[in-house]
């Protein structure tokens, strides 16, 4: 009996499956509120996960595999984010998930897609998004909503020495975690704010708790909101009053949109919030290297002009990719286990918004060093200046 011809047969077909494995796309399912109320940021995000996916392939993609880019638009909507991310995981069956961009959708999704055993680039900003033992494939890329509240409390009681907060948060999910969490830090740090409240993302006019914050002899307004409307009607009530008090808070404090809001450009003085080094220019009014690499490299696709929205989104997106990327190199593949071991043995992974560190018992990636504090009002080609020393 000729056992060479079966033999010869199973070796060209191993030889086959290998070039198959080799040549078959790696699938990125990308959940993105590309368009409804959320929409900006995710759009902003959107371009950098798309660069750096056309990057990648123009060079020969991931050992040979090309990426293959899954987008669906969530709308902004917690039950469209499940419903997609049941299809990538099961019907798309993809290799990794990144998103959905908001907390309030990825607190519905990271679950499923945790079920499903695919590794998960997280980048909402809750605590609750990541945890190794319920959620082991999921790894966070952007700062935790912590690290933002304890970088904002620290300039107003250390570099601004003021000791007397009134903390105003919105009454979403998110408005009302936060302003909890900052007023537990201060009370860590020995503060109790003066003042604190909640207030409807929808009212429209903030005398009254502005009013009351004077009243309870506040030297600092800490605002936790996402709401850039209700943020240009704190800082119009403040203006309005004629209240010299320093405003600190959430990055949405200098989002552009806030420019067209005011009733007056000089009402944005005195007002901080809370950034990134990566996206901050130093005194010589220089960017950082990579930061100035990828917006060069990307204004064409922009336009060409001056970016009018706050490119660290962009950054970020750009970054997750390369996530993937660098996932899959150091796995040897896309096994969810492998891909799993890699990540949480990555210390100091370079990116653009960031340089990234995961262990077996941490899954938050963004440096505590990487928050720095903005002018609110020095926004300029998608970038921020830091304040001067007071």
């Amino acid at each position: 009996m000729d056992f060479r011809r079966p033999l010869a047969a199973l070796l060209l077909s191993l030889a086959t499956a290998s070039t198959a494995w080799a040549e078959s796309p790696i699938r990125i399912g990308w959940l993105s509120s590309l368009t409804g109320a959320l929409s900006s940021a995710a759009v902003a995000e959107n371009q950098g996960v798309q660069f750096a996916v056309d990057e990648i392939n123009q060079t020969g993609g991931i050992g040979g595999r090309k990426i293959e880019l899954v987008t669906y638009d969530t709308q902004g909507d917690p039950t469209k984010a499940v419903n997609f991310a049941q299809r990538l995981a099961f019907v798309d069956k993809v290799h990794f998930v990144i998103g959905p961009v908001n907390s309030g959708e990825s607190l519905a999704t990271v679950p499923i897609v945790a079920k499903a055993g695919i590794p998960n680039i997280i980048i909402g900003t809750i605590d609750e998004l990541v945890d190794p033992k319920r959620f082991p494939r999921a790894f966070r890329a952007i700062n935790t909503n912590r690290q933002w509240i304890t970088a904002a409390n620290d300039y107003a009681l250390k570099t601004l020495k003021k000791s007397k907060i009134a903390i105003i948060g919105d009454t979403s999910g998110y408005g009302t975690s936060s302003a909890k969490t900052a007023a537990e830090l201060l009370e860590k740090a020995g503060v109790k704010p003066v003042f604190s409240t909640l207030v409807d993302p929808n009212k429209t006019d903030l005398t009254d708790e502005l009013a009351k914050a004077k009243a309870a002899g506040a030297d600092v307004v800490m605002p936790w909101s996402a709401a850039t409307g209700l943020l240009a009607r704190l800082l119009n009530a403040r203006g309005d009053m004629g209240w010299k008090v320093s405003i600190v808070g959430h990055p949405a404090l200098m989002a552009p949109a806030i420019r067209k809001l005011l009733n007056k450009p000089e009402y944005w003085t005195d007002a901080y919030a809370a950034g990134y080094v990566s996206m901050t220019a130093g005194a010589d009014g220089k960017l950082p290297a990579a930061t100035k690499s990828l917006v060069d490299r990307m204004r064409p696709k922009l336009g060409g002009a001056e970016i009018d929205f706050m490119f660290w989104w962009v950054a970020l997106g750009y970054d997750t990719v390369h996530i993937v990327e660098h996932a899959v190199k150091k796995a040897g593949g896309t096994d969810p286990a492998a891909i799993q071991k890699a990540l949480e043995t990555t210390a100091e992974l370079k990116g653009v918004y960031a340089d990234y560190t995961w262990t077996a018992e941490d899954r938050n990636g963004f440096p505590d060093v990487g928050v720095v504090m903005n002018l609110a009002d020095s926004f300029k080609d998608g970038t921020y200046r830091a304040p001067k020393a007071p």
